[in-house]
């Protein structure tokens, strides 16, 4: 396998790689055991200096004297809350992912993930591999307190509030930070992207700190001695091959700041140019040209948005050109988050999420996007992200301060002048929506690839997949994502197909885990039919997964929305053998029943909800499974590190292929009167229309 892997490396990689692995043979006999230094040159200038002339160059809203009162005033539930995250925090209590009231010890173990209860060795970073949860826990976990964003929390309050306890919190713990991560030693130092993370929220802790008495010349020329080590290991390991996605944006968007924020530092100049070249390049390989992210999430999509969007605000304030492409393709990113956005304002879970944030100004359930769309309603004078944002919020007023604050009351908030229903073509996306009101019916079709082109790491095995809210509630979702390394039989479940609305043949998923990031084959979709009118969608597409059976399989699926009432999903499995089919439909947690006339019902409110039934020329099973453990099914991960039992839809046979499925998915108003009459159209499987709804459908 290795031998295979250097075979298909490019030069370029080979000596790439041969650097960075010699570089960490250097680090093992020269770094272990030191602690970070003064910064190398800062040109005498002084914590007073920099707390005059850098304000400058920052966040418009961490400097602006109105933030305090626009928040407090305008929104008070974040101040409020604000105060609530950093008065835990100054308790030593964080919530983190999934997690609530987490504790690390008093003083904090920086080393210890609480949930599996084990420490990371304290031996030089490339000794350890943060993927081995028997060695250091989930990383995860260890990372996403290590990435300090809370002291960000903490510097929030503290300006909002003026108490002290917020600052000293802040400076005893930098300060146990640095003696007990001495630079290249743990868990800490294994991810280039994590450092970049560390060191933004710094950069953001020094200027929401600035002026305290906590805040002393002392920690603050100390601190910037570790920003230059952050820079430095940041810069000698990029992601350029090992993950070339979020993790080198990241990456380069910490070079930035660090290169634009403290100019002083002899390699600022070096770090802001590398990381801008970095930046523009990757925006152009990441991002297809309709705007769909290239690793097919919509976790990632946005965390994507965010580094860009503190890129171009950053670039702006210190006069750094970036070309209009940037703007444009970033919008794209946008776009594609706004049609695909669920009528209830919430944005639906395509492939991994791992709950984190580039950095959380405030307090958000993984699916909502409204702090993005907010900030790029401000940014690019857009009525669409400002309608899709419900409202100002609080990242806009730090990230921008009071202009921010005026150009999103500039505008008048309005639904995307373009269709409801539509395509995204490179990264095989249909949304068929009746309308853009909160309670339009939404189905979202995946058609598209397992993962991205290089890796399909984050990429779900859910081809031809779907979604689906009716009444403006999400009722099929996607299962989630619930956790990377630490549990691998719960990892292949949430990212397999039979956590997904599809279809799956002799048990089997489309494709087989090779490790937490990896598939052991890359199954293709093909989009054949693409047609939206004023009366129906309909899309239709096919995958190639099962045909690494004995007798191969090719699953093709045709979704027809007959605007704007409902439904048709045709299911065409072609083979020639006898196989188990199973018809798989995974709901949110509300309440799902199947009656021996396969009727099923999906209550999303009082009365209303979704009817479901398939037609078949062979007999069908219908059941209902919820928390099962035996096998593992019926589960959702609302975010990393939780999970719950939510009803698993199965239809199921044993037939000879070929086989047609028909299945009606129908919202109605009234959901447990007698269901409608309805007559399938059996001998016209492959017709626009396969079912015919009578008297009684909505």
């Amino acid at each position: 396998m290795k031998l295979r892997r250097l075979l298909n490396m490019t030069v370029s990689e080979v000596a790439c790689r041969g650097r960075q692995e010699t570089a960490k043979w250097w680090d093992r006999l020269e770094m272990t055991g030191r602690t970070a230094s003064a910064p190398d040159a800062i040109a005498g200038k002084s914590l007073e200096h920099c707390c005059r002339a850098a304000p400058a160059r920052f966040f418009e809203g961490v400097v602006d004297e109105a933030t305090p009162r626009h928040i407090g005033q305008r929104m008070r539930e974040s101040y409020d809350e604000t105060v609530a995250v950093a008065d835990a925090a100054c308790q030593l209590r964080f919530d983190l992912l999934g997690h609530r009231g987490l504790t690390f010890g008093d003083p904090v173990d920086w080393h210890l993930d609480p949930i599996a209860g084990r420490r990371a060795p304290c031996v030089h970073w490339s000794r350890l591999n943060p993927l081995d949860p028997a060695s250091v826990g989930d990383s995860k976990v260890i990372w996403e307190l290590n990435r300090h964003q809370w002291l960000v929390r903490l510097g929030a309050a503290y300006r909002l509030t003026g108490d002290e306890r917020y600052a000293e919190t802040f400076a005893a713990n930098v300060r146990a930070w640095m003696r007990a991560n001495p630079p290249g030693v743990g868990i800490n130092w294994t991810s280039s992207l994590e450092a970049a993370l560390r060191l933004i929220s710094w950069c953001w802790a020094l200027f929401l700190f600035r002026g305290s008495n906590a805040l002393s010349e002392e920690l603050f020329v100390e601190m910037l001695g570790s920003v230059q080590v952050h820079a430095s290991r940041v810069e000698k390991y990029l992601s350029y091959y090992f993950a070339p996605n979020t993790h080198l944006t990241g990456e380069a968007l910490g070079l930035f700041y660090a290169g634009t924020v403290f100019p002083e530092l002899r390699p600022a100049r070096r770090w802001r140019a590398l990381g801008a070249r970095i930046l523009i390049e990757q925006l152009e390989r990441q991002v297809l040209p309709d705007g769909v992210y290239f690793e097919q999430s919509t976790c990632y999509q946005r965390y994507t948005v965010e580094t860009y969007l503190h890129f171009m605000i950053l670039a702006d304030r210190n006069g750094v050109a970036i070309p209009p492409t940037v703007r444009e393709r970033v919008q794209r990113l946008v776009d594609v988050l706004v049609a695909l956005r669920n009528p209830d304002g919430s944005i639906p879970s395509i492939g991994d999420a791992d709950g984190g944030w580039l950095l959380p100004l405030a307090t958000r359930a993984p699916d909502d996007f409204r702090g993005m769309f907010s900030t790029a309603a401000a940014l690019f004078g857009r009525q669409d992200y400002a309608w899709a944002a419900r409202g100002l919020a609080p990242e806009t007023v730090w990230l921008l301060g009071a202009d921010g604050v005026k150009a999103f009351d500039g505008l008048r908030p309005a639904p995307p002048g373009a269709p409801a229903s539509r395509l995204f073509a490179d990264g095989g996306i249909v949304v068929m929506r009746s309308g853009w009101d909160e309670g339009a019916h939404q189905l979202i079709f995946d058609v598209g690839p397992l993962g991205c082109p290089f890796s399909a790491g984050h990429g779900h095995a859910d081809l031809l997949s779907i979604q689906c809210s009716v009444f403006g509630q999400p009722c099929l979702v996607d299962a989630g994502t619930y956790g990377y390394a630490a549990e691998p039989r719960w990892r292949d479940f949430f990212r397999g197909t039979t956590a997904h609305s599809t279809v799956v043949v002799d048990g089997l998923g489309q494709t087989v885990p090779a490790g937490p990031f990896q598939w052991d084959a890359r199954p293709r979709a093909r989009l054949h039919r693409w047609q939206s009118t004023e009366a129906f969608d309909c899309a239709e597409a096919s995958h190639d997964a099962y045909s690494r059976l004995a007798d191969p399989v090719v699953h093709r699926r045709r979704v027809v929305f007959v605007k704007p009432g409902y439904w048709a999903v045709v299911d065409l499995l072609d083979g020639r053998a006898e196989h188990a089919v199973e018809l798989r439909f995974q709901f949110a947690p509300i309440e799902v029943t199947v009656g021996p006339d396969l009727w099923a019902r999906a209550r999303v409110s009082e009365g209303r909800g979704l009817l479901i039934k398939p037609f078949a020329a062979v007999s069908l099973k219908g059941e209902v499974h919820e928390g099962d453990l035996a096998p593992i099914q019926g589960w959702i991960s609302p975010v990393y590190g939780r999970r719950g039992p939510a009803p698993a839809l199965i239809y199921s046979t044993v037939a000879r292929l070929p086989l047609c499925i028909m299945t009606l998915l129908l919202p109605t108003e009234r959901l447990f009167a007698a269901p409608p009459a309805v007559i399938p159209l059996l001998g016209a499987a492959t017709a626009l229309l396969g079912i015919v709804p009578f008297e009684g459908a909505e």
